[in-house]
């Protein structure tokens, strides 16, 4: 009995620090909304949704899931996930007036490393833009090019959020639907 009891102590730790690690990643649930409306405040809140709808999309993929694509014309949703990594690069050294280096080698990351990195680029860009009273400083560097901000909405951002909802799809799909007390509206978790 005593086995038994120790047995489930330990399993109990385990899932209890797999959902304490699981809750350390930005975006478990948006962060409270700014009392002011500024730019910079709504584009951070933009970037917070995005962050939001890719946790939840990304969350507990299995290798399946990873692998799974429609058909042959389409990227995988491991592919797709590595997208949207690179696209929150670009977010992100916008908001860090960094250069984006086009065909830049990027080291081999594994899923939970491309999603942790793609969660922390967005939480990054998102605080520096919620501070910002300016956000037109916040261009796209490509070598000598600079592209404004605007490009950044309908670019890079909407195109992260478009794949986001591609992922939600192609996961459902594949029999691994997103958690269903995912709020998108109020960007919470129902307990």
């Amino acid at each position: 009995m005593k086995q038994i009891t120790l047995i489930l102590a330990l399993l109990l730790s385990i899932v209890i620090q797999a959902q304490t690690e699981e809750q350390e990643l930005p975006y478990y649930e948006i962060p409270e909304y700014s009392e002011t409306f500024t730019a910079g405040t709504v584009a951070a809140r933009l970037v917070d949704a995005l962050g939001f709808r890719f946790y939840w999309a990304t969350e507990h993929l299995s290798e399946h899931d990873l692998g799974y694509k429609p058909n042959d014309s389409v990227r995988t949703t491991g592919e797709t996930v590595k997208h949207i990594y690179n696209l929150s690069k670009t977010i992100v050294n916008s908001t860090l007036k960094k250069a984006n280096i086009r065909g830049q080698k990027t080291p081999e990351m594994s899923f939970e490393e491309q999603r942790r990195q793609t969660l922390i680029n967005l939480k990054t860009a998102a605080d520096i833009l919620r501070q910002s009273d300016d956000i037109s400083q916040f261009k796209i560097i490509s070598g000598k090019r600079e592209t404004p901000f605007w490009n950044q909405i309908n670019g890079p951002i909407a195109d992260a959020i478009w794949h986001c909802g591609q992922i939600a799809s192609f996961r459902r799909t594949s029999g691994n639907a997103i958690n269903p007390k995912v709020n998108h509206f109020y960007g919470t978790i129902k307990e």
